[in-house]
């Protein structure tokens, strides 16, 4: 009896530790590239757009998709993280697909892609032009910056826990997104949905060289908890995916670190909505920064996250006297608004300010006004015209009797002859549909900007997102800077 009861709790223990044992490996990094062949890989369509070169896989070739297809897990993963290390030549675009299933031809129809795409623009034969840059999950929540430059490597660590994905670039997260109780999506991305499957990289066309190396995978538990929560709203998120389905870039261009919001909580909320932020500085007498040297201290200092923008806000007409060109080129573009000029009788306006805003008669100040935005956008080098139709409150009743078919005009002229883009504010509503159609049918480019004040208006750039619909904007319609 004595020697029935001591085997068995041997047995126990010995069970127990196979399990911890286990336990332990699953959650083990392992290689599933050894960096020499494509043992455990198969490739769609087109076998040689995929070597071996210096220890990494290479697309090179016609659309092809390289399937992980071998012994880790059985090629089968729920909650992961899956690392590599990537570099991309110029022009180059590619992928990395989870939760998906090999198939011969085609863009894998199941599962997400994790975008990879460093530059600038990508066009074919239909003129398309690519947004959607690395880190962004593709067609869901997209990143319109890229976070890392060609022909640099970088680290891609792809994190999937519960209904959670996240995207880390260098160890910075990219994208995060929480799928809700109930999915949607557009009608040819139905396979979109967290469920399970393998790995598979992209060799995106014959002008694509991406390299991949180090490719490991960490396999967690299957019932691991979401690491966020989904957004609970499904008519806004509805208009998020139908825009991120039209490849429109949903850029924050004139976002502000004011009154203690910080850029983590920028950030944030940029992942919750697929948004990326240009962040702006005010560069003018009695706004910010006031001297040449005093900004160019501060961008010398300047740490920026690198799937942000940096902005300049040049404030009053006097800012071109104030800062040099050489600091002006600096910031990735600059823009201006006509809330700070002197009427015809010499008195300097502030139109925000109701103390220091003289109105008058409202359709000669209008036509004030609109001989300021003009002269602004002809002779200033900005690159957006911001707040482009603010009126002060005690008139702002009247915007559209006031903004006549003719003080549109002239500009809008003034805009697209200058090829100034104008901002679409989702902070005071303006421009109007009526302006923003007409200005569309001229060529004039739109950029959208929140304008925050303090933490909590940053929003989620509702109006503009509505104005995209209600104008029939497209992704050609939009200014990004270059």
């Amino acid at each position: 009896m004595f020697f029935k009861r001591s085997f068995f709790k041997v047995i126990v223990v010995v069970f127990g530790l196979l399990i911890v044992t286990s336990c332990e490996q699953k959650e083990e990094w392992t290689s599933i590239f050894d960096g020499k062949s494509l043992e455990g890989w198969q490739a769609s369509e087109d076998d040689s757009s995929w070597v071996i070169q210096d220890s990494a896989i290479v697309t090179n070739g016609e659309r092809s998709h390289l399937f992980y297809n071998g012994k880790v897990n059985n090629h089968e993963f729920k909650n992961f993280e899956l690392i590599a290390d990537v570099k991309t030549e110029d022009n180059s675009n590619s992928g990395i697909y989870i939760h998906t299933n090999f198939q011969e031809s085609g863009w894998p129809e199941k599962g997400y892609e994790c975008q990879v795409f460093n530059g600038a623009k990508i066009q074919d034969t239909t003129n398309y032009i690519e947004r959607r840059m690395t880190g962004s999950l593709y067609a869901i929540r997209d990143v319109t910056k890229s976070p890392v430059k060609n022909n640099e490597w970088f680290q891609y660590r792809i994190v999937v826990q519960g209904k959670t994905i996240q995207t880390y670039i260098n160890g910075d997260l990219i994208a995060d997104y929480t799928e809700p109780e109930i999915v949607l999506r557009a009608d040819d991305k139905k396979g979109r949905v967290l469920s399970s499957g393998t790995f598979a990289l992209q060799c995106h066309d014959p002008k694509s060289k991406v390299y991949y190396k180090n490719i490991k995978v960490k396999v967690l538990p299957d019932d691991a908890p979401s690491l966020g929560e989904p957004l609970n709203d499904p008519d806004f998120e509805a208009k998020l995916l139908q825009i991120s389905n039209k490849s429109i870039p949903l850029a924050d261009l004139h976002g502000h670190l004011k009154e203690g919001l910080t850029m983590d909580e920028v950030l944030a909320n940029g992942r919750k909505y697929g948004i990326t932020y240009g962040i702006a500085y005010n560069c003018g007498i009695g706004m910010g920064f006031e001297t040449n040297d005093s900004l160019q201290n501060f961008i010398s200092n300047y740490k920026r996250p690198p799937q942000t923008y940096i902005a300049m806000q040049a404030e009053g007409r006097e800012w071109l006297d104030i800062f040099s060109k050489e600091t002006i080129a600096q910031f990735d573009y600059v823009f201006t608004d006509a809330m700070t000029w002197t009427n015809d009788n010499g008195k300097r306006m502030r139109l925000w300010l109701k103390e220091e805003t003289e109105v008058g008669d409202p359709q000669n100040f209008m036509d004030q006004l609109v001989n300021r935005i003009e002269t602004v956008v002809r002779n200033e080098p900005i690159d957006i015209y911001v707040n482009a139709t603010y009126l002060p409150d005690e008139i702002q009743a009247q915007y559209d009797e006031l903004w006549t078919n003719e003080r549109m005009d002239k500009v809008i002229s003034a805009l697209a002859e200058s090829k100034v883009a104008m901002e679409i504010s989702a902070r005071y509503k303006i421009p109007s549909a009526a302006f923003i159609k007409r200005a569309k049918d001229a060529g004039v480019k739109f950029t959208f900007g929140t304008n925050n004040t303090n933490p909590n208006d940053l929003g989620k750039l509702e109006y503009c997102v509505d104005m995209v619909e209600q104008c029939d904007l497209t992704r050609d319609d939009l200014w990004l800077p270059k």
